[in-house]
């Protein structure tokens, strides 16, 4: 234990603590320990900042000197203290992302401050006698509560079909009487034996390997890759089971967890009970129980989004990353970090196995898994003998939509014949709202955002034309503003919104469902619609990228892509591999049930090596022909990038910066090995190259004008101390001037 009482003799010069505070800077601040008061790095204080005082976390403690010049620690704080590889994976996705340390800290230590004081539960019992006056409503309440156990009044209400006013009644007439409640569990525990699943051979074999992975007790990586349907989710329970028969904590990360109800379901289905549910749409408070729970071991699985990496486990023995391909792993905000590459750091530091799981996996993980990194386990057909859906591609060179339309004549066929049968059909299309751009027929006027180089889309549901960047909401108007002729305004490109107008006049009698994350109602209204979709109450489902998921229709057996060349032709190196993954996903969804199911993908690029990979099922074929690709370019995994983003006020002073930055990089040259190139240059595989600058496809966000600049490096090279020793030789940010640092981008917008 670090500290002295006021009676034991003082080493030489006073002890100091290095105290870690979740602000923007990369410094820890030298505070006075008091006399008497015991501190080990890890503990919260409340220390003495600039006018106020702010919580922060001891880093480490040492004896100076000078200590008595400094400002001294206010005081200690209850709260757990913050583990060794805790603070281990702070300082090294700090060091990774070039982020400030408190800002990495901040990240894990802020649902604390939200406890408050717990609310107090009353629970009425049956105490004494029957009331004076005897009424039906009282008569049923009396019945329901025989035997003297304790109710909620909200339950016990509901159970005697009256009103909670009657339950009070009784309460002052001495016949019930009120008791305070425990609190209720953030999360009760699971129970590795409660539903013990039945698999077959090949999931059994991997189930086994997986637990075995956990039983070892040391860092290891698993990729698990399976197809669409296969089971992947109850062969990983398998290790859940094992990490809580070992005593350990399971982390479950999921790119969209505030909509996978059917998971927590699955869950409960094999483990007695939902694990603890990590995501933004948790209430505060209930984010700080759990946050308290996960830190004392109470709380042994928590099923989350990226942010629940960040939770302060007490014996985290497993981490699985569910469909490790998603880009919602990536964050782009504040600390930009891969939450799929962190989750292995984590494991690594906590002497943790990780599972990756995933239908389409990335190309990193498959040439990890290739190079011995990580292990491999297949699952190469899908659970129950079901069959893989058959694709076919619709070439739009010979059977367009009509003119106006959007829908072919052939996937109109289909999905006629589908809800013909009384089966489900799903129209993909990865645009929300009505159309992605609204021009006026007169004078050629397009609407374009006030903040961002960008086009407002048009939301006809909400009358509202909307950036998706910005957030930017205007009126659609029924003139134009340039030449104001009336009525002049049309609707260019579709959306989900209007596939749904073009559906209802398609098949008008069937039950039709747009599900975007636009609507009001949030991850509630969309939980809700995707339970509806799998109990069969819709004919038709319209839908954005949400319902590629690992959501399972088991009514589903017919999914058309719209437009399955969306994506294709972005300046994104992985352009090719997101789109793959994305169609095969959204057509994995159908056949999943006891009927079997096919895909019909419309597109005017049928024979883009994405398509044929999609219809002949060689999915080995692309990845390899798609990894080959990469390792010629020197791009991820066999190379290193980062993108440095400068923004500004106004486009020149950007400029003028990204300038100055690529000027600076320049002059580093005698002591590394690297050149300038253009963009688009001849790939380098032994030297650093900075690329560019060059305005941002998207030049202008939110009222900020943007300059990139892309750093390209071999794999051994020390990438983030070139972007340091680059930053420090470039001019101070000022004049509104900002830099951000994006280390392995995922976005090249």
């Amino acid at each position: 234990m670090i500290g002295e009482s006021p009676n034991e003799a003082s080493p030489v010069g006073d002890l100091v603590a290095d105290v870690l505070v979740p602000v923007a800077v990369d410094i820890s601040y030298s505070y006075k320990v008091p006399p008497g008061m015991a501190l080990e790095p890890g503990d919260f204080v409340t220390v003495p900042l600039g006018t106020r005082e702010a919580t922060g976390v001891v880093w480490k403690t040492r004896r100076s000197a000078s200590g008595s010049n400094l400002k001294t620690i206010t005081e200690k704080r209850d709260l757990p203290s913050v583990r060794e590889p805790i603070r281990n994976f702070i300082d090294w996705i700090a060091r990774w992302t070039l982020a400030p340390r408190g800002m990495v800290l901040r990240m894990g230590v802020r649902a604390p401050d939200n406890v408050g004081a717990e609310p107090i539960r009353i629970g009425v019992r049956l105490a004494g006698p029957p009331p004076g006056r005897m009424t039906p409503a009282r008569s049923r309440v009396i019945a329901a509560a025989e035997g003297g156990l304790l109710f909620q009044k909200s339950a016990l209400a509901e159970a005697a079909a009256c009103s909670a006013g009657v339950i009070d009644s009784l309460v002052d007439e001495g016949t019930l009487e009120a008791v305070s409640l425990e609190a209720e569990p953030v999360a009760l525990t699971p129970d590795p034996a409660f539903g013990a699943t039945l698999l077959e051979a090949d999931q059994r074999e991997a189930g086994d390997a997986l637990a075995a992975s956990v039983e070892t007790g040391k860092f290891n990586v698993t990729l698990l890759e399976g197809v669409t349907g296969s089971g992947k989710t109850e062969v990983y329970f398998e290790a859940v089971a094992a990490a809580l028969k070992a005593g350990l904590q399971t982390l479950i990360m999921m790119p969209e967890i505030a909509l996978t109800s059917q998971f927590l379901d699955r869950f409960a289905a094999r483990f007695g009970v939902r694990p603890a549910e990590w995501h933004s749409g948790v209430a505060a408070r209930k984010r700080a129980r759990i946050w308290f729970g996960v830190a004392s071991g109470d709380v042994r699985v928590v099923a989350g989004a990226r942010s629940a990496l960040f939770l302060p486990f007490k014996e985290l023995g497993l981490i699985v990353v569910d469909e490790e391909h998603e880009a919602a792993y990536k964050q782009n905000d504040g600390v930009a970090y891969q939450a799929r590459d962190m989750a292995v750091v984590r494991g690594q530091l906590e002497q943790a196995s990780v599972v990756l799981a995933s239908a389409t996996p990335s190309i990193e993980s498959r040439v990890n898994a290739e190079q011995g990194r990580y292990k491999k386990l297949v699952l190469s057909a899908r659970f129950g003998g079901r069959a893989m859906p058959d694709i076919a591609a619709i070439d739009l060179r010979v059977n367009a939509a009509p003119r106006g339309k959007w829908i072919s004549p052939r996937l109109c066929e289909a999905v006629g014949e589908t809800i013909g049968k009384g089966e489900q059909a799903l129209l993909f299309l990865n645009r929300r709202g009505y159309a992605p751009l609204t021009l006026c027929k007169s004078c050629g006027h397009k609407f374009q955002c006030p903040n961002c180089t960008a086009w407002l889309v048009e939301h006809r549901f909400r009358r509202a034309l909307v950036c998706h960047h910005c957030g930017h909401v205007e009126r659609r108007p029924d003139t134009c503003p340039e030449c104001e002729t009336i009525d002049s305004l049309t609707p260019c490109g579709p959306g989900v919104e209007r596939m749904a107008d073009e559906v209802a006049e398609l098949f008008p009698n069937a039950r039709a469902l747009v599900l975007s994350s636009d609507f009001s109602g949030g991850t509630e209204r969309l939980r809700r619609e995707l339970e509806e979709i799998a109990k069969g109450e819709f004919d038709i489902v319209i839908g954005t990228q949400l319902v590629a998921k690992g959501h399972n229709f088991p009514h589903l057996t017919l999914v058309g892509v719209i437009d399955a060349d969306v994506g294709l032709n972005s300046g994104d190196p992985r352009a090719a591999e997101r789109t793959f993954q994305l169609l095969q996903q959204v057509t994995g969804r159908a056949g999943r049930g006891a009927k079997a199911g096919r895909g019909l993908a419309q597109t005017w690029q049928p024979d883009h090596p994405v398509m044929r990979a999609l219809l002949s099922g060689d999915t080995e074929r692309f990845y390899t022909e798609e990894t080959n690709a990469r390792q010629r370019a020197g791009l991820p995994p066999f190379g290193r990038l980062a993108a440095l983003i400068v923004t500004g006020n106004d486009r020149a002073s950007a400029e003028i910066h990204a300038r100055a930055m690529a000027r600076a990089a320049y002059a580093m040259a005698p002591s590394a090995r690297w050149k300038t190139a253009p963009l688009g240059g001849p790939p380098s595989q032994d030297e650093i190259m900075v690329l560019g600058p060059a305005e941002a496809p998207i030049a202008v966000v939110r009222g900020r004008h943007r300059f990139r600049l892309l750093v390209k490096a071999p794999r051994s090279a020390d990438m983030q101390g070139f972007l340091r020793a680059m930053i420090a030789a470039s001019p101070p940010e000022r004049g509104g001037v900002r830099v951000i640092v994006d280390v392995d981008p995922q976005s090249f917008l």
